[in-house]
């Protein structure tokens, strides 16, 4: 497995990492230089690219990415699940979108999107353009339903 992410060694995304490349994984990380001195990035990992900003981080991201996993976290994970979104949303790309729901912790998110849907803000096939798991084991046969992942 290839993990693209932020680049840090803290909370979920850096316990992932850490499991990604302690079985054989590659994971590539993509830090602002400020976060790399204030948070420090992650130093066990297979690539590290210090970046200026946010908006490159995320870019980057986006660009190397082959699908995206949102996993539980906080605003900075909702910031770049909205972004993912909306480019889908606006059919710049169409990666795979997985929002992992462990414990029910993303109901609040789903239940705005369904009443941003019901306002008529959103169409209803827009609520059909990520998927939403509750496992881990969960992850690969949801990825398997999407052409570029028929493989795995």
């Amino acid at each position: 497995i290839k993990l693209v992410f932020g680049g840090g060694k803290l909370s979920m995304m850096g316990a992932v990492a850490r499991g990604i490349t302690k079985n054989g994984g590659h994971a590539t990380g993509y830090i602002p230089g400020h976060l790399n001195v204030s948070e420090g990035g992650h130093s066990n990992i297979d690539e590290i690219h210090i970046v200026d900003t946010m908006h490159t981080r995320k870019m980057q991201m986006a660009e190397t990415s082959d699908g995206f996993l949102l996993l539980p976290g906080g605003f900075g994970s909702m910031d770049e699940f909205f972004e993912i979104i909306t480019w889908k949303q606006l059919a710049i790309h169409h990666k795979p979108i997985i929002i992992m729901n462990a414990y029910n912790y993303w109901d609040p998110l789903l239940k705005l999107m369904d009443h941003i849907i019901e306002n008529n803000f959103a169409r209803p096939e827009h609520r059909t353009i990520f998927d939403v798991i509750s496992t881990p084991g969960e992850l690969l046969s949801t990825l398997s339903k999407h052409q570029r992942f028929q493989n795995i």
